[in-house]
């Protein structure tokens, strides 16, 4: 489970890749708990984090606890971006994004993702 989070370098800059594509509810659950674990470890304002949601499943519990991890995360995260959002129902989205008062970037490949994560 674990080896689906895991720190990757783009341009010679690190990016805590989370990996939850393909992932059935239970699994997306687990993995998000996980998450401030890895996040909380590094300073304010400087994690490049980006969350492949490819192929995932969710229900209400997997929704409930990636609202808790984008609250979680917040103070730690210098930016975010979110990749293959297409099986997340909107209105989760814009829920998750409500609850962690947060911008959540979405892109279309994990390339542009990280295009994108280390700009400055």
């Amino acid at each position: 489970m674990e080896d689906r989070i895991r720190f990757i370098e783009h341009e010679g800059k690190q990016i805590l890749l989370v990996d939850l594509s393909h992932c059935p509810p239970r699994e997306v659950e687990k993995i998000a708990v996980l998450v401030p674990s890895y996040v909380k470890t590094e300073p304010h304002a400087s994690v490049l984090l980006l969350a492949d949601f490819t192929g995932a499943e969710f229900d209400r519990p997997a929704i409930d606890r990636l609202k808790e991890a984008t609250v979680f995360d917040r103070p730690h995260l210098k930016r975010s971006a979110w990749v293959g959002i297409d099986t997340l129902p909107k209105i989760f989205f814009e829920h998750i994004k409500d609850f962690s008062r947060r911008e959540l970037p979405t892109f279309k490949t994990r390339e542009e993702a990280m295009e994108w994560l280390v700009q400055e």
